[in-house]
């Protein structure tokens, strides 16, 4: 069974693989096929957070769901990205690019083996010592509640060593700039979610929502598989004897540093965690589906974005390109911001109707959307931060840099706490979401300013005035948004009280507002705005007037 289930993920990646190639050339095309795999992850994600709303709403057992997350996501977070995305890469594709693939092979099966023994190790105590470790991340949770959290976080300690072994194997498809199974491995990883959530559920009762997340990692590492096994890396990399040679300690010294930031950012997460068990009951079920909402620009174009730039930036750094690794940075950050920002804006103004259309069904009453909306606005207002922050700490790594990150990391989580503690007798579960904003904000302008002195080559001028036309029109498009809300409450002459109603509101203010938004882009002369134009009609629709335009010059059908 399992070798059929290979073969066949062996030809779905290889026949996906054949349009990667052709896309994957330049750093848009890349984010392209990353974003576009997300697209179909954040729409499985919807509906996996959709089903468990109106399964169990807003209360006991999503808090418990969600707190049983922290002890496996903290392991895998700090043992596996901090090496990954920090260290890891940087040094394959350093080998890869010298054409040493034996030292490649090397480092990848020092780093696996090295890893699995680690997270093996603190999977089997964290879950000796669920029950101590769980009392003290939910001292506000009662027993039964605490008892639930416990025995979904035993189960959910298989997901770390699968996500782990998974995660190397997408490092080495980064390096490769091989993007097409590395983005379908989320997609997968929700489909085994779902599955806990229909059928394992009712079979294994709640428990059956951490056997879903265990699939889904066992999911997420098997259909990397075949495009590592076609570069030649599987299975050697399970042939060498466990070691820690020169390239081992050299990923580990610069993992360090990004794994201690990791911890400082884990430790806000786990402060949340404490802090909402105090709250009512669903508070920390409502700050996790929020963070959710809002996370979804962040994932389909900030991180397809820095992850398909981070080997151009690696590159560069390793050539000494310095004009190259700028324009990597300052190209890629608008980017984001052009997707960013106005959808920040969309989710500002919208609030209500995003979450009432997302997650209102089943026990998920108003009081629950109310709660949530006000969370998701807050996080809004961050996220053009948030967008920017995975970026810039990449430029860092890429330079192998990880030291600066990993301070700001730490002044931003001191502003965070501080917030919190000051902000949660009056404003609630809204007070975590006000002071994770003022957080990362804080981040992203310490790394913006660092980046400004440790770049060669960094223009101010050419660095801002785009991206500040780029604020401008989606600040305006925003206006625009909210006065389409009155304007259709008006025609409705009824009500706003079913999700058709409610559907259509933010189908029309959405696309009035987006439609605003590209219109200032066309008249500002925002050069994303004619970049984006041009790749989807010579690159994805490839209309004849487009592919003959960009003919001769490649550039101009590059995004």
């Amino acid at each position: 069974m399992m070798k059929r289930m290979m073969t066949m993920l062996k030809q779905k990646t290889a026949l996906l693989g054949r349009f990667a190639d052709s896309q994957s050339k330049t750093i848009g095309g890349a984010a392209f096929i990353i974003a576009s795999a997300g697209i179909a992850s954040r729409i499985l994600g919807f509906l996996r957070d959709r089903l468990l709303a109106g399964h169990f709403g807003a209360g006991d057992t999503l808090d418990a769901y969600y707190a049983a997350f922290r002890i496996p996501d903290t392991l895998y977070n700090l043992l596996v990205m901090g090496a990954l995305s920090a260290a890891f890469v940087p040094v394959f594709t350093e080998f890869i690019s010298k054409k040493k693939k034996k030292e490649a092979l090397d480092l990848a099966a020092g780093v696996l083996e090295w890893m699995l023994l680690l997270l093996g190790g603190c999977s089997i105590l964290a879950i000796i010592f669920a029950p101590f470790i769980v009392s003290v991340l939910t001292p506000g949770f009662s027993e039964e509640k605490r008892m639930m959290t416990v025995e979904l976080t035993r189960i959910m300690l298989l997901s770390p060593l699968l996500l782990g072994a998974s995660a190397v194997f997408g490092g080495m498809l980064l390096s490769f700039r091989c993007f097409t199974a590395y983005s379908l491995a989320p997609i997968l990883y929700n489909i085994g979610i779902i599955i806990g959530i229909l059928f394992m559920v009712p079979m294994f009762g709640m428990s059956g929502l951490a056997w879903g997340v265990a699939l889904g990692a066992l999911l997420h590492m098997i259909v990397q598989i075949p495009s590592v096994r076609s570069r030649g890396f599987f299975p050697s990399l399970f042939r060498h004897p466990l070691t820690f040679d020169g390239a081992v300690r050299r990923v580990v010294t610069l993992m360090i540093p990004r794994t201690l930031g990791i911890a400082a950012n884990q430790m806000s997460l786990f402060l949340t965690t404490v802090f909402a068990s105090f709250l009512v009951s669903g508070s920390l079920a409502i700050f996790t589906l929020a963070s959710n909402i809002q996370a979804i620009p962040i994932g389909l174009f900030a991180v397809s974005f820095s992850l398909a730039a981070f080997p151009t930036l690696s590159f560069s750094a390793s050539e000494k390109r310095n004009g190259d690794f700028f324009d990597t940075l300052y190209r890629t950050t608008k980017r984001i911001l052009f997707f960013v920002v106005p959808i920040s804006m969309l989710f500002i103004v919208y609030r209500a109707q995003v979450v009432r259309v997302i997650l209102g069904s089943g026990q998920f009453d108003w009081n629950d959307t109310i709660s949530t909306f006000g969370v998701l606005a807050w996080l809004s207002v961050s996220l053009f931060a948030q967008g920017l922050i995975p970026l810039f700490a990449r430029a860092f790594y890429a330079l192998q840099d990880t030291k600066t990150p990993l301070l700001f990391a730490l002044i931003a989580e001191v502003i965070y706490v501080v917030a919190v503690i000051a902000l949660l007798p009056r404003h609630g579960t809204n007070a975590l979401a006000i002071a994770f904003s003022l957080g990362s904000i804080a981040n992203f302008i310490f790394l913006l300013l660092a980046l400004r002195k440790k770049v060669v080559g960094w223009n101010d001028g050419i660095f801002f005035r785009e991206n500040a036309l780029i604020f401008l029109a989606a600040i305006l498009a925003g206006v625009v948004a909210q006065l389409s809300k009155s304007v259709f409450a008006f025609f409705a002459m009824s009500p706003l009280d079913t999700f058709v109603k409610v559907f259509l509101q933010l189908s029309f203010g959405s696309a009035l507002g987006l439609g605003t938004f590209l219109l200032l882009c066309h008249w500002f002369r925002i050069e994303e705005y004619h970049s984006m134009r041009r790749f989807i009609f010579a690159k994805v629709l490839r209309t004849p007037e487009a592919i003959s335009s960009v003919e001769g010059h490649p550039e101009k059908g590059e995004w």
